[in-house]
């Protein structure tokens, strides 16, 4: 079944027990310049018209050193807000130019960066928090992953008690799970290597860990002093010590991190942890297909798309989780006004689909390439002659091991026809190409584990049928054909693309699960 097209605007405010929960509400809310800030920020605008106002921490960067000017050049500008362009452009313009206000500030900074008498009447003035900034670049440095994702929740704990221990909704992953494997539950993910001790409270304690993983940063530092040679050993070490204490990536392993600082220095207060798995193009709202950007899924269905692989490593009968990100902002939506009505208490929510409505690598697979292999004219901005070959699947372990044959192989015939890096053949780019790939994005397309959403799906039974219609998270309402070869792939050549300036990431920076705002969280 597929939900109907309009899920707003149907059942009246005062049926709705989220409304009525943030109706005179503000919320300080990060992240609003990355894909899924702008979506909840849109779903907040346009479907709790009661709300009182919005703050947004915004980092001026160097092409808009004032938050209020990045926020109307990024953010108001978007195609996110067409819908409401088109249907009630006085509301938006109302929301706009009276109930949001741009604070530039910096989450990773003591008081946010803000002078002390900002931070006191921003603390003065707000009900509740939604924290969606991050750095989702999975192979970011370790130093800065770990000051992002992690360090930078003590600052926003420090706020929430400032600011009269108002609730702190936490945007993170499903994939702080790591190398779990089974049915992954919503509850404190345990790392599978041992190395973190777990406290009387079963959470970990991640300081001592912290202090670890710092020092061995700074140990680089002190022996490294070509930045880019120092950048790449940061990165590595990144990537070897998530793979040590049982993730996949650097950037899980910190959002992991983070989830713990918040759970220990909110203990007893109202802090909500909202987990996506991999956010994908909205199946509703604002428009069916909405996307920003590439994603974890994307990026090897554009570079199929344009004859850069044809085969990769993926578990056939595995569960790819992918959630919408409409539904991702309705859950944190919920999430909040549940925090607001019932608050004191600490608890974990996965928005995804993998039991409600699963989703196997066997069907995936074939029917999203197989739409853009058989329709390639529908979608000029994806690829301009489309793909001759079908995607197949193949073993992980087996594929790794046969391309790096390959790419030793076909560096060697590089190497003797005097080709340089800047001029490597087609067959080895492809072949490297597939390789990055390959590192980056099987741990998604080789799934040993199934999200659990039981807890979610029991919060929108607790707020009622107006909430279900209105703010609705059930992945049971995506009928997969239809979204794949109807909406997402048509969404992603119409918004997530231009005119074939995006391409393959090359230094895989291409945005993950919770699609925050690396802009805004990351030197300029």
């Amino acid at each position: 079944m597929t939900a109907p097209s309009s899920e707003s605007s149907q059942q009246p405010p005062q049926n709705s027990l989220t409304r009525k929960a943030l109706a005179g509400k503000r919320i300080l809310l990060t992240g609003t310049t990355g894909f899924l800030g702008k979506v909840i920020l849109e779903k907040l605008i346009r479907d709790v018209p009661d709300l009182g106002g919005l703050v947004l921490l915004i980092r001026g960067n160097h092409k808009y050193p004032c938050a209020k000017a990045r926020f109307h050049a990024e953010v108001a500008t978007s195609s996110v807000f067409d819908r409401l362009r088109e249907t009630d452009p006085a509301r938006l313009h109302e929301f706009l130019d009276q109930r949001i206000e741009c604070l530039g500030g910096e989450i990773t900074q003591h008081r946010l960066g803000l002078e002390d008498d900002t931070y006191q009447a921003l603390a003065q003035s707000v009900d509740v928090i939604i924290n969606s900034a991050a750095s989702v670049n999975f192979r970011e440095a370790l130093d800065t992953a770990i000051t992002i994702n992690a360090m930078c929740l003590h600052n926003l704990a420090d706020f929430a008690e400032d600011a009269g221990q108002i609730p702190v909704i936490q945007i993170s992953t499903c994939y702080v799970n790591g190398y779990n494997r089974g049915n992954i539950a919503e509850k404190v993910a345990a790392p599978t290597s041992g190395l973190i001790p777990r406290d009387a409270n079963g959470h970990f304690a991640v300081e001592s860990t912290l202090v670890t993983l710092r020092h061995k940063c700074n140990n680089l530092k002190r022996r490294i002093q070509d930045p880019e040679a120092l950048a790449e050993a940061l990165t590595e070490l990144g990537q070897h010590e998530a793979h040590r204490y049982g993730w996949g990536d650097t950037y899980t392993f910190t959002k992991w991190l983070g989830e713990q600082i918040l759970l220990n220095r909110l203990k007893g207060k109202t802090l909500t942890i909202v987990r996506p798995s991999v956010i994908e193009s909205c199946l509703q709202g604002p428009k069916p297909g909405w996307i920003e950007g590439v994603k974890v899924t994307d990026a090897i269905l554009l570079a199929y798309a344009r004859g850069k692989v044809s085969l990769f490593p993926g578990r056939k009968a595995g569960v790819v989780d992918i959630i919408p990100a409409d539904l991702v902002a309705n859950a944190t939506i919920l999430s909040v006004a549940e925090a607001l009505l019932e608050p004191g208490q600490s608890r974990i929510y996965q928005s995804c689909s993998g039991t409600q409505n699963p989703l196997i690598v066997r069907d995936y697979v074939p029917t999203i390439c197989g739409e853009v292999k058989g329709n390639w004219h529908k979608y000029p901005r994806l690829t301009r002659k489309g793909p001759r070959k079908n995607m197949k699947l193949v073993n992980k372990h087996l594929f790794v091991a046969l391309i790096q044959v390959l790419r030793g192989l076909f560096t060697l015939t590089d190497r003797l026809r005097l080709r340089t890096a800047d001029n490597k053949s087609k067959t080895l780019e492809a072949v490297e190409t597939t390789l990055k790939l390959t590192k980056i994005y099987s741990t998604y397309t080789s799934p040993t584990y199934i999200f659990s959403s039981d807890r979610l799906m029991a919060l929108a039974a607790r707020m009622g049928e107006a909430d279900k219609a209105l703010f609705p998270v059930d992945a049971a309402l995506i009928d997969w054909k239809r979204y794949f070869t109807e909406i997402h792939v048509a969404g992603l050549n119409r918004y997530g693309l231009e005119d074939r300036k995006v391409t393959i990431p090359k230094d895989a920076k291409a945005s993950s699960m919770a699609d925050e705002e690396v802009a805004d969280t990351t030197p300029a």
